[in-house]
This record gives structure tokens, C-alpha cells and sequence, in this order.
């Protein structure tokens, strides 16, 4: 019987909503009373935060276990969770015999329980007893961020039914949190040093709706009033969700970052048809004007999928011909992959990887020459930034263009991180900038 507490290395893959999953996994086994390891080497249990979402993705988790499996010492335990655990569990139990144990999402109540006997822990209580039920969207993360921002969940699961995606077969319908619920989480980051805030959700913008709430205007404007925040980041907004109240919300309140993550997906009609998605090209368009005509220097991120079953030559071209045309400021193209259980798995006209691949590549050279120009347009102005880390003497920034992580960034000439700063931008190359301090901000 172990004595001792145990350590927990935990690796995370996927979007920020894993992260924010991660980090209150984290919170939720240091209130157990187990101890974050140094290293995967030095740690009693080895766990992999997996993401299921396309199958590159699950391939990066594959690898990833294995590799964990290969570092970690052979008397520790290695444990998988997460989206592919939730989607996959007896396959990967099957297949993975490094893993001791497989967890999906809606097992997580199960969590704790199972880590102490792995590590045949039997931890002490005094005054209370150690949970046995979780739900991952409510639970606490501990504020002891290593970084000037972290991303906060608004809600869990979708209600759309998107022929691609699988995310409601394994995240559930839409369950959104209770403002104030969120807000005491905000509040805690905040004091704890945490300056910006990612909102995250699959579908942010319908925030509210299925539990006949405050919407998304309502919640931003109460986080807005949270002391020490200074940066409001949205995630993933719908294209037909964006009201134009939440547009000029987002454009005239000075703590929600001008910055549009508009889950776009194709401009072919007949394709977004078949996703099951709405608008067009033309529809896009007009959406991108409107945000542009409220905020002329607001920064709009998109993903498009390249390869969707049917999409020819002609879709492809309107595709890059609305980058032209639009310049979005930062892009992500995705070779369409074909889920389990979704409707577009089973359409006829499935697209070669190797076709996928080379219209990926062409729309990719459009947007790379795009991304430099808009990027390169900001020599001049001096934006406020915030310094993420320091790396090898370079203080490595963000101002409301780029999102972490995703984005480009902004070399500085000096600074810490956590600092506020003003800074002019003088030089850039691809998607970073380089930027001289002139003060704080």
C-alpha cells in the first residue's frame, strides 16, 4: 500500500476546450491530494488527455500514448482520457494494452477512484470526504496559472447536426453554465493573475439558449466587469448565431478582444448544403462587411474543409476566391476525414487523400501570401500586448490580432512575461511581428 501521495504527469491534446477539460482535471486530483510530477519519467501515473474530433488527430493521440508508454517507468501507470477515450474506450482498451486504464468523459465520476487503485494510494480524510462524482463542465480549476491567460468553458456539446462532425455523438447536446458560475471562475483566474480569458464552447455564440438564460451579450458584458481582466477572447462562433448586437458588443467593448473565430467551413452552396451548414459565399461576404464596417481593424479567423465528398474543381476555385477577395487575417484548412457515424461518411464522391491533399496545398499558398500581407499592414501601429513567455532572451507577445497558440506572434525588445505593454510594430516576416516597447499599457 502506497503511503507516500502519488505524482501525475497529464499530456494534452486536441483544442483549448481540452485544455480547459485538463485543467480542471488537474484541479479536481490536487484537491484529491496527488501531486503533479515533473516529467513523464518521474511520475506514479502517466495520463493522455486524447483528442477524437479527425482521424489525424487520433493518430496524434495513438503515437502519443505509446510514446508515453515507452517513457514512463515500468512500475507507473498509464492512464487515457478524453474525447477518443469517450469515443473509442473498448477499441482502445483493446488495441492499447500499455494503458492500464481507459476513461471516457462520462466516466470521469469514476476518476479518482480508479487512480488510487492503480497506485494502491489510500489517502487520509479529515473533516470531509473526497468526491466520487464529477461534472467536468462545473468542476473547479485550481488558479495557478503559469501563463498570463487560460481558457474558460461557457458551455459543453452542440446542437447542430453538421454531416462531418461526430461531436455530439461524444460531448452531448448543448449544456451551458450558469453566468454566474462561470464568472466566479473568471473572478478567480483574474485574481490569481490571469489577465486574459479565452471563452470557449463549440457553439459560443448560442450561449444561453437551452437552458432559456442570459445569452452571449449578457455574459460578456457581466464578465466585463471583472476586476483585473483586461482581454476577453472568443471561441468558435457560428456563422448564423452572429447577431449583429453581439457584433457591436464585441466591437465597442473595450475589454472583448476585436478578434472574429468564425466557423465558416466552404463557400460552394451545394456544399455547405450537404454539410448541413448555412449561408454561402455571397452570405459570408456580407458577414465579414458587417464585422469590418463596426470594427475596421477587428482580426477574422476561418477553417475550411478541403475535400468534402463531391466538391470539385469549380468549389474550390470560388474557395479561393473568396480569400482573395475577403483577406481574412488568419486561416486553417482541414482535408475533410470521415467520421464514424456521421451522414457524410456514407456519401457517394469521397475525395482521394492525395486530391485532398493538393487543393489543401493550393488554398494554403493563397492564404500564406494573404496572412504576410495582412500581417505586414501593421508596421506602424503601436498595439497593446501582452508578453506569453520569454524564450532564449526573446520576449514573445500577443496583441488582440493573434490568439495563443495558433496565431503569429510579436518579438519584442524587451519585457517579462505577464507584462502589459505598448508597442510599435517596425518590422515583420510571414505571421510574426516584431515590435519596439515604448511604455507600458
Amino acid at each position: 500500500m502506497k503511503t507516500a501521495a502519488p505524482t501525475v504527469w497529464l499530456t494534452t491534446l486536441g483544442c483549448a476546450k481540452n485544455q480547459v477539460d485538463s485543467d480542471k482535471v488537474t484541479g479536481m486530483l490536487t484537491s484529491a491530494g496527488y501531486i503533479e510530477a515533473t516529467s513523464p519519467e518521474a511520475a506514479d501515473v502517466v495520463m493522455v488527455n486524447t483528442c477524437g474530433f479527425i482521424e489525424p488527430a487520433r493518430r496524434e493521440s495513438v503515437d502519443t500514448i505509446l510514446d508515453l508508454a515507452g517513457a514512463k517507468r515500468s512500475d507507473a501507470s498509464l492512464v487515457v482520457i478524453g474525447c477518443m477515450a469517450q469515443r473509442y474506450e473498448h477499441e482502445l482498451s483493446e488495441a492499447l494494452p500499455e494503458a492500464d486504464a481507459v476513461i471516457g468523459l462520462d466516466r470521469y465520476p469514476e476518476l479518482i477512484d480508479r487512480l488510487d487503485a492503480l497506485t494502491t494510494w489510500t489517502p487520509i480524510t479529515i473533516g470531509s470526504v473526497r468526491r466520487s462524482h464529477m461534472d467536468i463542465l462545473y468542476e473547479s480549476r485550481r488558479p495557478t496559472p503559469t501563463t498570463p491567460y487560460a481558457y474558460v468553458k461557457a458551455a459543453e456539446g452542440c446542437d447542430k447536426l453538421c454531416t462531418f462532425c461526430a461531436i455530439p455523438q461524444f460531448r452531448g447536446k448543448q449544456r451551458s453554465r450558469g453566468v454566474a458560475n462561470i464568472r466566479n471562475e473568471v473572478a478567480e483566474l483574474a485574481a490569481a493573475g490571469v489577465a486574459e480569458i479565452g471563452l470557449v464552447a463549440q457553439d459560443l455564440a448560442a450561449y444561453g439558449r437551452d437552458i432559456d438564460g442570459p445569452g452571449i451579450v449578457d455574459l460578456i458584458q457581466l464578465l466585463s466587469t471583472v476586476d483585473g481582466l483586461r482581454r476577453l477572447r472568443l471561441y468558435y462562433l457560428y456563422p448564423r448565431e452572429i447577431r449583429p448586437e453581439l457584433i457591436e458588443e464585441m466591437a465597442n467593448n473595450p475589454i472583448v478582444a476585436d478578434y472574429f473565430d468564425l466557423s465558416l467551413q466552404h463557400t460552394s452552396i451545394g456544399l455547405l448544403r450537404a454539410m448541413k451548414r448555412p449561408g454561402s459565399g455571397e452570405k459570408h461576404r456580407e458577414l465579414v462587411e458587417s464585422i469590418r464596417a463596426a470594427a475596421p481593424d477587428a482580426a477574422l479567423r476561418s477553417s475550411f474543409i478541403v475535400g468534402f465528398p463531391g466538391e470539385v474543381d469549380d468549389d474550390v476555385d470560388e474557395l479561393a476566391d473568396f480569400l482573395t477577395d475577403v483577406e481574412l487575417d488568419w486561416v486553417g484548412f482541414f482535408p475533410y476525414s470521415a467520421e464514424d457515424g456521421t451522414e457524410a461518411a456514407t456519401m457517394d464522391q469521397q475525395i482521394p487523400d492525395v486530391e485532398k491533399q493538393a487543393r489543401l496545398r493550393h488554398l494554403q499558398s493563397i492564404q500564406d501570401e494573404i496572412t504576410t500581407g495582412r500581417s505586414i499592414a501593421q508596421i506602424g501601429r503601436t498595439l497593446t500586448v501582452v508578453v506569453d513567455q520569454v524564450e532564449d532572451g526573446q520576449p514573445v507577445a500577443r496583441s488582440y490580432r493573434e490568439a495563443p497558440e495558433i496565431d503569429g506572434v510579436i518579438l519584442l525588445d524587451r519585457g517579462d512575461p505577464g507584462d502589459w505593454l505598448a508597442a510599435e510594430v517596425v518590422g515583420g516576416y510571414g505571421t510574426d511581428l516584431d515590435a519596439i516597447v515604448r511604455g507600458s499599457a
